[in-house]
């Protein structure tokens, strides 16, 4: 496996499948001496955290978590 004049190489299937490393998944490189390493980037870069940081603050009118959980039960 070679390193493009891009800076890219391909992550062979295998190795993603097992890490759960899905298109668009944020990942960081650590170095530990001469070897690099690729995990899963730990910051709120997960999907659900990025949409909770999207919604924050959004709402138009101030529920209580009681309301809220009256409305959704409500039918």
């Amino acid at each position: 496996m070679r390193i493009t004049s891009k800076g890219q190489v391909t992550i062979p299937l295998a190795i993603r499948r097992k890490a759960g490393l899905l298109p668009a998944t944020e990942v960081e490189f650590l170095l530990r001496g001469s070897t690099v390493i690729l995990r899963r980037a730990r910051t709120a870069g997960r999907r659900g955290g990025r949409l909770l940081d999207g919604m924050r603050g959004r709402a138009t009118t101030r529920l209580t978590t009681d309301q809220i959980m009256a409305l959704t039960r409500a039918r």
